[in-house]
């Protein structure tokens, strides 16, 4: 069991925890995630870590609410527990002194991509980041992620706060200003990753992107989160869940998450309306 040491809502539907989990913040690094259980007949589910303090014992995840696991965790108070937390799991991102460095992220994505951007500028580099969302509303981490980076470049879908567009544009207009990047992490929605990344490689970019398969037992004995990359199976969370964006079949990707929409949607509906009818 691990405590919930402090809760805030970072948006409609976005939340940050801070748990207690003294072991899993002396070990994690950045890109490393934790499998949960809120409840006895909830689902297991991966959360990245966000951020740590191993000398205070805690580890901080960020979730948005999209089934009914992850509302039942929006569900939990300050002072309650969550059942099972297993972690750090999946391979550290590679960190080293790159050079100049593009990190982009898209939505809740940009959690991930937070502990990824702190790590590289710890390790010297210089960070441009850039970071969208549908909304003003919905972006999340902004100041967190301007004390660690060298500049910053905000987006929205509808324009109410940055740049009106997509993050894929701002890195078009970066490239044709003759901004040059050494390496490039990615993370966000697929279909935002499949995007950009296919921007980031062809303008030569080795560029990492971070996939969010259904995972089970985060250990690779189900099978539940394989991917293909380089024509190659590869499990996301023992393989992964960074890859080199050049060979991951983003098609294949997209139609697995697909697929398992609709049951979401479902269990997340019956358990609202057992709530709403207490």
């Amino acid at each position: 069991m691990a405590d919930i040491l402090k809760k805030e809502q970072l948006s409609a539907q976005v939340y940050r925890y801070r748990l207690s989990a003294p072991r899993i913040a002396r070990k994690r690094k950045a890109g490393q995630f934790v499998i949960l259980r809120p409840v006895q007949d909830s689902e297991r589910i991966p959360l990245t870590i966000a951020d740590s303090n191993p000398d205070e014992g805690w580890i901080e995840i960020i979730f948005q609410v999209v089934g009914k696991t992850t509302m039942i965790l929006s569900e939990a108070a300050i002072g309650s527990s969550v059942l099972d937390l297993a972690g750090p799991l999946g391979n550290p991102t590679h960190i080293e002194k790159f050079g100049k460095v593009l990190c982009i992220g898209g939505g809740v994505g940009v959690a991930p991509l937070y502990p990824i951007i702190k790590a590289l500028h710890q390790a010297g580099n210089q960070v441009v980041s850039i970071i969208g969302a549908r909304s003003k509303d919905l972006i999340i981490l902004e100041q967190e992620i301007r004390q660690v980076s060298d500049s910053v470049f905000i987006t929205t879908d509808d324009g109410s706060y940055g740049n009106k567009g997509f993050v894929s544009d701002v890195f078009n207009e970066l490239e044709a200003s003759g901004e040059k990047f050494d390496t490039a992490f990615v993370i966000g929605p697929v279909m935002m990753m499949k995007v950009t990344t296919s921007l980031t490689t062809a303008a030569g970019i080795k560029t990492y992107a971070s996939l969010n398969p259904i995972m089970i037992d985060g250990t690779g004995m189900c099978g539940g989160c394989r991917v293909t990359v380089f024509n190659q199976t590869k499990f996301a969370c023992v393989d992964g869940p960074e890859f080199d964006a050049a060979g991951i079949d983003w098609d294949e990707l997209i139609k697995r998450l697909n697929s398992y929409r609709m049951f979401e949607t479902k269990a997340r509906e019956n358990h609202k309306c057992r709530i709403e009818s207490v």
